[in-house]
């Protein structure tokens, strides 16, 4: 959702009139599509008929990633925000966008230190726990 409202609100704006915009639209769009197929992998469990896949590694190279280019996305689309810009609309949806680009960030960065938890095996829960000391 968060990366859904990142381009939405750049590609509501002239963008296309500065190339910053372009790459903060590149990110966020390249990532939009992409969470939302890994989202319909696991809601469809795909991802247990593709067992020989390291899913936990795959998904924490990827939250990786995208949380450094969402890092460049982020200060690419903060630094080219100008307040005197001759369409207030343009302003306030390019701000709105920096946010959530920032948010965006965050998130991804969260997610990146839980699918390396989930990688290492380290998210286990005590129901596991005693499971596991019992056998």
């Amino acid at each position: 959702v968060l990366g859904l409202l990142v381009w939405s609100l750049i590609a509501a704006t002239t963008y296309h009139l500065h190339a910053a915009y372009g790459w903060v639209m590149f990110v966020s769009l390249f990532f939009w599509i992409l969470t939302l197929l890994f989202f319909v992998t696991y809601l469809l469990q795909l991802h247990q008929k593709f067992y020989m896949v390291p899913w936990p590694l795959v998904l924490m190279i990827y939250n990786a990633v995208a949380t450094v280019l969402y890092i460049t996305a982020f200060v690419t689309c903060a630094a080219a925000v100008q307040p005197t810009s001759w369409r207030q609309w343009d302003y306030n949806r390019r701000a709105a966008a920096s946010f959530f680009a920032c948010v965006t960030m965050i998130t991804y960065g969260v997610s990146t230190f839980f699918s390396f938890r989930a990688w290492k095996g380290l998210g286990s829960n005590a129901a596991t726990s005693q499971v596991s000391d019992h056998a």
